[in-house]
């Protein structure tokens, strides 16, 4: 028994005594230690991206290197336990959150009962508030809250000049008050002066009818009568 025993230790030890069984072992074993240290660079890389904490790669990776030759699924006790998302997909969802904001709130809605109306729109037609207002000058919409004309720069704080600019002609002077002129305009202006010169106009143009002479009368002479 004992001679069959050495028989095979000694076949075990040529087997692995021959160069090439020794290299392919020597080759596995730095394998090993390459995929050993890769593993654990891969885990110190992919907690870089999963947070911004600079401590945590370096405590993944040196957990990886201290637990992986003793317990071969720690990369796998990693891979559950690591935040579920890079940063750059964190970034990624935020943006896409605000640019979904900023379309939202880019639908202009009535400000009274939020219904979605028009940009051009002057009146809300279901709660009738005013949302614009248009440019005496240039007839454009413009903002409730816009103190000037973006189109041709009317300024809307800025007192009317007594000069119109459209017509040319100065405006109406007010009479002083007291003045006799002003009592005469007063006087002069009214529906019942008004309705008194139409009513004179009209009798005016009116033809007169022509009324015939009446002849006099023919005086005849007393006659007698005779006996």
């Amino acid at each position: 028994m004992d001679q069959i025993f050495g028989e095979i230790g000694k076949a075990l030890g040529g087997f692995f005594g021959s160069p090439v069984v020794q290299f392919v072992i020597y080759s596995i074993a730095v394998y090993l230690v390459v995929l050993w240290l890769a593993s654990a660079y891969w885990v110190f890389r992919d907690m870089q991206q999963r947070t911004e904490n600079a401590i945590l790669p370096y405590a993944a990776a040196s957990l990886v290197i201290v637990f992986l030759p003793v317990f071969p699924l720690a990369i796998f006790v990693y891979k559950i336990i690591r935040p579920h998302e890079k940063i750059g997909e964190v970034y990624e969802r935020n943006l896409a959150e605000e640019a979904l904001l900023a379309e939202v709130e880019a639908i202009r809605s009535c400000p009274t009962c939020a219904r979605k109306v028009n940009d051009e729109w002057i009146i809300c037609p279901t709660c009738r508030t005013r949302l614009n207002r248009v440019c005496p000058n240039c007839s454009r919409l413009v903002g409730l809250d816009w103190s000037l004309c973006a189109w041709c720069g009317k300024d809307f704080e800025r007192a009317t000049p007594a000069l119109s600019s459209s017509s040319g002609r100065p405006a109406p002077i007010s009479p002083l008050p007291g003045s006799d002129t002003g009592r005469i305009a007063r006087s002069g202006s009214g529906p019942d002066v008004e309705d008194d010169r139409t009513a004179m106009s009209r009798s005016m143009a009116r033809p007169r009818p022509t009324s015939a002479r009446p002849s006099s009368p023919r005086t005849t002479p007393d006659v007698l009568p005779e006996g």
